[in-house]
């Protein structure tokens, strides 16, 4: 897939055919700027884009519709053109002022013509009056669980206004807070707008995948303790796999058409169907590289060298045991917003990442993640085993630098600096976006409260709550009631999940735009060499891992993977959650590629990387 990007120094074909003065027609105007210029110069900029705006929106495909900008924006930058002959400003000087102009309001164009997506939700919360199958967590809620119909209410006429006041005067059931809902709405000047991202609906609460998602997240919660290495020597996973194998609900991977150790709790990706103009429609995917090898990316195992100082790959971890939210009381204490009651309990030791606990615990708050693989990748490897080193990963073979005889890329652009400074970026539109969906589309069940549905009704023969059968009679359910003593599901976090929807992740966004951002500077087939994996027997150490190789483009898909559904290990997110957003990072990862792409100077291809789904894009 090629995207068609405008080149800030050309005029555009449309307007170099019926114009010979692609500089306008008062170029060779000498006159000095006037007083009133700079206001005049505002005045046709605010005119030519009124104009502009208006006509964009008739164009009726994207020949027509870029032609139509070509002119539009030629005609603006003509009338601007004339403010130019400032005898103390270098033509050159000035002539880079108008390249920005022209490349920001070409992308401003371009992001506008992007048509608002389709947000279609799994109408649970239309489906059911007492709101059982919508997040509600944060209002007061009575003994059964259930949300105060009032107080939703308000929240409700929020939702629709999307205004701060009516945010704030929703009743809370505790002292936490809802989490940024207004803040979604901000508007962002490189990229698309989250309006304009389609991601198919949840799972409905009823449906076999939901319940095909529940057993998924209640057998990881029984096995956070089993270490990654040693998962042909359980039992219990073996009991997990055989019974994940039989879902049909179940979009995770498989192998040969079946479930097996090595694609069990492995990561996907999910994508609207293009196909399908709804969105309803999704398209499951297994992105290259993540049933390779073991669990846990090479990114996650390997001390990372940061200038003359090291981050160090070993993390605090969460003793086992540390698990919450299973007495009733405290469950519904955290439905209604109250601070926990009770705090982890951690190991004294750090060690590498081993099991699902430790990765759970890993993405609580977040290491260096995505941030310490640019380094790593940055980074040459190190002659003496006692110094940490990188990956030495070559750099995109696009990148105009590697063919330049004279020039090297530093932060400006297209070195290590310049990607540092698009990774956080990445990460705050990535949340606009996710969090828009969240608060404005879906407000999808948390595990922990749909735990809650689970235990009234196997419970308490709470048959007005409407449970596919296949999470009713899941073998799951029985050891965690001889384990805890209820139905409900084990959280890794004492809290339980932040006080917003369930879908699409925030954590998984975040991960799906910085991974596409990385795979697009570096070379994805450059094979890592020496990898290793924590030690199951001991993992404060790691030991060598021979088998198939590992990737660049391979491990970044893994560790995005990694941090998506770390989360679901943790007990606060689904597969779904974690697999739609991904995609939905990615296009906006696209989307700000787009847009810089606009700003170089360099002669320059474009961004080429493979995409979640295996195919390839120029960008």
């Amino acid at each position: 897939m090629t995207i068609d990007s405008h080149h800030p120094d050309r005029p555009s074909a449309a307007k170099a055919a019926d114009d010979p003065n692609p500089q306008g027609p008062e170029a060779a105007s000498s006159t000095p700027r006037a007083s009133g210029e700079k206001t005049a110069g505002r005045r046709a900029f605010i005119g030519v884009a009124g104009t502009l705006a208006a006509g964009s929106v008739l164009a009726g495909s994207a020949g027509v519709a870029r032609a139509e900008r070509g002119r539009d924006v030629e005609a603006l930058l003509g009338d601007l053109d004339s403010l130019r002959r400032d005898p103390h400003v270098s033509p050159l000087d000035h002539e880079l002022r108008l390249r920005a102009l022209r490349a920001r309001t070409e992308a401003a164009l371009d992001n506008f013509r992007e048509p608002v997506a389709p947000h279609p939700n799994n109408g649970d919360e239309a489906r059911y009056p007492n709101k059982i199958g919508t997040d509600t967590r944060g209002l007061p809620h009575d003994e059964r669980g259930e949300v105060d119909l009032d107080a939703y209410e308000i929240a409700s006429r929020a939702y629709a206004s999307r205004e701060w006041d009516d945010f704030e005067a929703i009743p809370l059931g505790g002292t936490r807070k809802l989490v940024n809902p207004v803040g979604t709405l901000a508007v962002s000047l490189i990229g698309t707008t989250p309006v304009q991202i389609v991601v198919p609906p949840a799972p409905a609460v009823a449906s076999a995948e939901k319940a095909a998602e529940a057993v998924e997240v209640y057998w990881q919660a029984l096995l956070r303790d089993v270490p990654f290495g040693r998962y042909e020597d359980s039992g219990d996973v073996q009991d997990a796999l055989e019974e994940i194998d039989g879902l049909s609900g179940h979009t995770g991977p498989r192998a040969g058409g079946r479930v097996t150790l090595q694609t069990l709790f492995r990561g996907s990706v999910t994508y609207a169907d293009p196909r399908d103009r709804s969105g309803r429609t999704a398209k499951h995917v297994i992105p290259p590289g993540v049933l390779d090898g073991p669990y846990i990316s090479q990114f996650l195992v390997r001390d990372i060298p940061y200038g003359p100082q090291v981050i160090g790959a070993r993390i605090r971890t969460a003793l086992p045991g540390n698990d919450f939210l299973t007495e009733y009381e405290e469950w519904l204490a955290a439905q209604d917003g109250l601070p926990p009651g009770r705090s982890i309990a951690y190991d004294p030791v750090r060690r590498y990442i081993a099991t699902g606990r430790d990765l759970a615990e890993f993405v609580h708050s977040g290491g260096p993640l995505f941030w310490g693989a640019a380094l790593l990748l940055g980074a040459g490897r190190s002659p003496d085993p006692a110094v940490p080193g990188g990956v030495a990963a070559p750099l995109s073979p696009t990148n105009p630098y590697l063919r330049s005889r004279t020039q090297a890329s530093a932060a400006a652009s297209f070195a290590l600096g310049y990607l540092q400074s698009l990774l956080p970026l990445g990460t705050s539109r990535a949340i606009r976006a996710a969090y828009w969906q969240k608060w404005f589309v879906h407000r999808s069940l948390r595990p922990e409260a749909y735990g809650g549905l689970v235990h009234h009704r196997v419970a308490n023969d709470a048959r007005d709550y409407p449970l596919h059968r296949d999470i009713l009679r899941s073998r799951a359910l029985d050891l965690v009631f001889d384990q805890f003593g209820s139905y409900l599901l084990p959280q890794a976090f004492p809290e339980g999940a932040p006080n917003h929807g369930s879908y699409p992740g925030g954590a998984a966004a975040i991960a799906g735009v910085n991974a596409t951002l990385l795979k697009a500077f570096f070379d994805e087939d450059h094979v890592i060499a020496d990898p290793f994996v924590a030690d199951p027997d001991d993992p404060t150490r790691v030991i060598p891992y021979s088998g198939p190789p590992l990737t660049v483009g391979g491990e970044l898909n893994k560790l995005a993977t990694n941090y998506a559904f770390g989360r679901n290990w943790a007990g606060i997110h689904w597969r779904t959650d974690a697999a739609a957003s991904l995609a939905l990072g990615e296009e906006v990862a696209i989307s700000l590629l787009r847009d810089e792409r606009r700003t170089f100077r360099e002669p320059f291809e474009g961004f080429t990387f493979t995409r979640f789904d295996g195919t390839r894009i120029t960008i």
